[in-house]
């Protein structure tokens, strides 16, 4: 929840910049719904894919305040995260919540990125990658066969505290992923981007994406100034 009509000067930023110099990876910002439509029209043409924060599992109705897929994709959207841990957190999303998102997701036309992650309590009770290959299988519905989407592991002790797990940690744990993905769709669960996301910055960015099974970064304090985001897209 950050972002007002202001902060479409960093997207002009981060747009101007990778004209310049093209990226290695696919850049996506995934702004508040008050800025998917200005900022989709602002990128429009260039190299960043627009996407959501959230999305209703149903394509219309009676659910005031909620966004649906079909809505994100009218506005200028392409991708959408689903079941990020403050949703999961602060809206009680249980993973069958989560796995219709993502089959609403697929029904209006939007790549899921799909989040996974474990608290702290579960880290220290050796529990970090049951957890996730629970929340995988749980939140990830047969629809994703074939399809395009990307799971995103997030450490929920990670996020916005300036912590981050060990690279051994975070490789143990994608490592883990990939195993559960290719048990559940074959080879194109060995092919689907494992983001890792916690903490993030300039600083470290490197060293996360150089690990085995980690294929891109979802980014959060660090994308909101286009410097920082800069140079968290350089080191991929």
């Amino acid at each position: 929840m950050n972002g007002l009509e202001a902060a479409l000067d960093e997207a002009r930023l981060l747009a101007e910049a990778l004209e310049t110099r093209s990226p290695a990876a696919r850049v996506a910002l995934c702004p508040p719904s008050t800025l998917v439509s200005r900022l989709a029209a602002l990128v429009a043409g260039g190299l960043i894919e627009i996407g959501g924060q959230d999305c209703r599992a149903e394509a219309s109705g009676a659910f005031t305040g909620d966004v649906s897929a079909e809505m994100l994709a009218d506005a200028g959207a392409s991708l959408v995260i689903l079941g990020h841990s403050e949703r999961r957190e602060y809206h009680q999303e249980r993973d069958d919540t989560v796995a219709a998102k993502v089959a609403g997701a697929l029904r209006g036309g939007l790549e899921p990125i799909v989040c996974v992650g474990e608290s702290l309590e579960q880290r220290r009770a050796g529990a970090a990658v049951s957890t996730v290959e629970r929340q995988l299988r749980g939140s990830l519905p047969q629809a994703l066969a074939g399809r395009a989407f990307a799971v995103a592991y997030e450490p929920i002790w990670a996020i916005g505290s300036g912590l981050t797990p060990t690279l051994r940690e975070i490789e143990d744990v994608h490592g883990a992923v990939r195993t559960t993905l290719i048990g559940l769709f074959g080879d194109h669960g060995a092919e689907a981007p494992i983001l890792y996301g916690g903490s993030v910055k300039p600083a470290n960015a490197g060293e996360i994406l150089r690990c085995e099974n980690v294929n891109g970064a979802l980014v959060g304090g660090a994308s909101i100034k286009a410097a920082d985001f800069i140079a968290i897209i350089a080191a991929a």
